[in-house]
């Protein structure tokens, strides 16, 4: 399976979970999670969803509210239990396939389906990613600085810079990640006092310490 293919199958198992739908809102809710400029095709839809018909992992009904005259009954599309422990499979696969610029907005835009160490260790790795691509950004444009025009190293900048900012918004991300860990450590139980000997001193308790608990949106 291609890299290009698993990246669809997991974009359309993971919608699917969400809700049962036809072809022509399946394809309409994608646009929303693989952008505008990465569009899918019915031609690249519809073998897709024949695929995974054919392993099991989706099924197919007849929409009855699209019966009347004239009207084509449009087959409404839904996950079969073989398809949801398919899709817990993709979203737990964390390595360096889920870094890369194909796969890693489609892995993110499931991140609420996502456990929190996979998103933890997605996030750490697209971060290394880019950070190797801006360091090598920068060796680049202090080495050819003086052999191109101004234009070519305006385009230079504007994609390094558009480097760092992703870099920025991955370290908020995976610092919100973290203490969402760290929080969500069970507070600990005050200790029971032990009974005190007639005419001992009074001793004052004090209290438990009880951690801040935070919480990451999806975690709920």
């Amino acid at each position: 399976m291609s890299r290009k293919s698993g990246v669809l199958d997991l974009a359309v198992l993971g919608l699917l979970h969400e809700s049962p739908m036809h072809g022509y809102e399946l394809n309409k809710r994608l646009k929303g999670v693989l952008g505008p400029f990465r569009a899918i095709s019915y031609g690249t839809l519809y073998p897709c969803l024949g695929a995974l018909q054919e392993a099991g992992y989706i099924t197919s009904d007849d929409s009855a509210s699209e019966s009347g005259p004239g009207r084509r009954k449009k087959h409404v599309y839904k996950l079969t239990a073989d398809g949801k422990e398919r899709l817990q499979e993709l979203l737990a696969e964390g390595g360096p396939s889920a870094w890369d610029d194909e796969s890693f907005g489609v892995r993110f835009a499931f991140f609420a389906q996502t456990d929190a160490e996979t998103r933890l260790r997605i996030l750490e790795g697209r971060r290394s990613r880019l950070e190797e691509r801006q360091d090598a950004a920068s060796s680049s444009m202090s080495t050819t600085r003086g052999r191109l025009d101004r234009y070519t190293l305006e385009l230079q900048r504007h994609g390094l810079e558009s480097v760092e900012r992703e870099v920025r918004w991955l370290n908020e991300l995976i610092a919100t990640e973290r203490a969402g860990r760290v929080g969500s450590t069970p507070a600990a139980r005050p200790r029971r006092r032990t009974p005190r000997a007639a005419g001992s001193r009074t001793a004052t308790a004090s209290p438990a310490l009880t951690p801040k608990t935070s919480v990451i949106e999806g975690d709920r």
